[in-house]
């Protein structure tokens, strides 16, 4: 049981070399690079981007995020073992197939270690991009509420929970709190309908409008990608979140990419295929987690309830789950990672260290 305990759980303290405050998501954090190693990098590196492009190094934790909190186990153990490793080999997997298959690239330019990528600075897109194939989910609850109208497109009557839907449905939400924007909330994560991208398309961060078709097809095209890969393995990729952005190509002009990760448990719902023909979903992804919360609490509403978040938070700092869940979801992750990758996952024994010495010895990112 040893082993199961080699997690990063902090991963915005390491001694990078950074001038400005390391940015802390729930999952990785990101140590901006002065100009000047920026371009020492592009430099000695070769990377095919701008001569003065800003660099970040972005590292992933081994966290668990689910419903807006982070969550850990019993005997002090802050993550699932193997999580980060899994993220970033199937994120790197997949924007390599996306660039096999003439798609777009991706802000990662060099990967150090299994739990670290240098990426570039990129303006983002403010929406989540978001295509389902199945109503389940958000979804699913918005639907049997009773409403039909989701993201600005009518939903046909009779649908049931978990059946595949007549063609794949582009729902994307908000990035962030934007203001100002008409018929939009002021929160994160809002349903948004096409019509509102078209009419506020700068207010989103799109250069031009027919970025809007290029983002759908993007998405389309990606999901058909990774969708057609999961079923050589019998896997079903049920819907998915990709994020865009832009940033400079070598010669300085703006492209379209895709940024955050892509394909990931964490960012897609993946099914069993064998369990799904005979009626029973089995989840490969996050969900499966998520799954378990809902279930493990008496009162499911403080996760489904934006309006009880402090209650929800507390939930999460207050109770340590039980060591067999993080196990599970451990397996979950490294199994479907390594059925996508197609061979054993590279899980660090030491990984503050390593990262240390590999940024160290082979970057000079150490101060």
């Amino acid at each position: 049981m040893s082993a199961f305990y080699n997690v990063l759980a902090s991963n915005d303290d390491l001694p990078i070399v950074t001038d400005l405050p390391v940015h802390s998501g729930k999952v990785r954090s990101v140590y901006w690079l002065s100009n000047k190693h920026s371009k020492r990098l592009i430099a000695s590196k070769g990377y095919n981007v701008a001569a003065d492009a800003p660099l970040a190094v972005m590292v992933i934790s081994d966290r668990i995020s689910a419903f807006d909190c982070i969550w850990h186990g019993e005997g002090g153990l802050r993550g699932v073992p193997g999580k980060g490793a899994a993220l970033n080999a199937v994120a790197n997997y997949w924007f390599a197939r996306f660039r096999e298959a003439g798609l777009a690239d991706s802000h990662i330019v060099d990967t150090p270690h299994p739990l670290v990528w240098i990426v570039q600075k990129a303006r983002p897109v403010m929406v989540e991009a978001i295509a389902r194939q199945y109503i389940t989910g958000s979804m699913w609850r918005t639907y049997k509420a009773g409403e039909r109208m989701f993201c600005g497109m009518q939903l046909p009557e009779g649908l049931q929970q978990d059946q595949c839907l007549p063609e794949l449905l582009i729902t994307p939400s908000t990035k962030g709190i934007l203001k100002g924007i008409p018929n939009v909330a002021e929160a994160d994560d809002v349903n948004i309908a096409r019509a509102d991208l078209e009419a506020n398309y700068r207010a989103f961060n799109f250069s031009i409008p027919a970025d809007i078709n290029r983002y759908e097809n993007l998405l389309r095209d990606g999901f058909s990608v990774i969708s057609q890969d999961l079923a050589a393995h019998d896997q079903v990729l049920v819907d998915t979140k990709f994020e865009f952005g832009y940033v400079k190509d070598a010669k300085g002009n703006d492209k379209l990419i895709y940024m955050d990760e892509v394909g990931t448990p964490d960012s897609s719902r993946i099914w069993d295929g064998a369990a799904l023909r005979s009626g029973k979903v089995v989840e490969n992804s996050k969900e499966g987690f998520r799954q378990f919360l809902l279930n493990y609490f008496d009162d499911a509403d403080i996760l489904l309830n934006k309006n009880r978040m402090s209650e929800r938070s507390a939930l999460a700092k207050d109770n340590a789950l039980p060591l067999q869940a993080m196990h599970d979801i451990s397996n979950t992750y490294i199994g479907i990672a390594e059925k996508i990758i197609g061979h054993p996952l590279n899980v660090s024994q030491q990984p503050r260290q390593e990262i240390i010495d590999v940024l160290d010895q082979d970057y000079g990112l150490i101060r």
